[in-house]
């Protein structure tokens, strides 16, 4: 009774499968990884870069159409606020700055540019200013400067304060600068009559401040005249 019993291993019965040894490896499946890790697989670097182009050029191709949509759209729109269709506006301007703002004009109506639902289109005609001073004030014929202008241009305020004494009824709005030079100043003045509008006399205004803008101004420099 005083002694140890020892237990028996049990004898393995033959119709038992072997056992398999205990190894470091790890199972996976049908195959077995023995020591490190089975190296990973490189993902090619070209089907990455097609794809990252094919997006890029998707981007640049809505980009492109969104653009061209957005100004069809404003297009469009300038085009409908022009409800009520085209008004002349005649300027005349002295012989000396004829050129940078017979430019601006035209920069001015390739734009269509609305005024009170027109589109006012500038026409520019250059005469010397003393010839366009006795036109207004009857010492010539009106039809001698071609009717009454719904603006005027000439080289100093000297013409216009001549008007404004002779006939006060013609100016429509305040003379103001838009370029000068070593002995002129050209300022604008809206004229007032029977034949010039409200729509005109605004425009006659927006114009003058549409001249004194960068690009306008540019075009005074180049002709040699200064910038206000």
């Amino acid at each position: 009774m005083g002694r140890h019993s020892v237990a028996e291993e049990p004898v393995p019965h033959p119709l038992d499968p072997p056992k398999r040894p205990q190894g470091r490896g790890e199972a996976t499946g049908s195959h077995r990884i023995v020591g490190k890790k089975a190296p990973r697989r490189r993902i090619a670097k070209w089907p990455i870069a097609c794809l990252v182009l094919l997006v890029l050029v998707a981007i640049g191709v809505f980009g492109w159409n969104w653009a061209d949509g957005e100004l069809n759209t404003r297009a469009e729109a300038q085009a409908k606020a022009c409800s009520a269709g085209d008004t002349p506006m005649r300027i005349i301007v002295t012989p000396s700055i004829e050129k940078p703002v017979r430019a601006a004009a035209e920069r001015w109506n390739n734009a269509a540019t609305v005024v009170r639902d027109h589109c006012v289109v500038i026409q520019v005609d250059a005469l010397s200013s003393a010839s366009v001073l006795d036109g207004l004030v009857g010492r010539t014929n009106l039809d001698s400067i071609g009717g009454l202008p719904a603006a005027w241009i000439p080289e100093s305020t000297y013409w216009v304060t001549e008007l404004n004494t002779a006939k006060p009824a013609l100016v429509g709005s305040p003379a103001q600068s838009v370029a000068t030079a070593r002995s002129a100043d050209y300022p604008l003045v809206g004229l007032a009559g029977k034949s010039i509008d409200e729509v005109q006399m605004r425009a006659a205004q927006t114009f003058r401040q549409y001249l004194q803008q960068p690009a306008q101004q540019a075009d005074f420099a180049a002709a040699g005249i200064k910038a206000t």
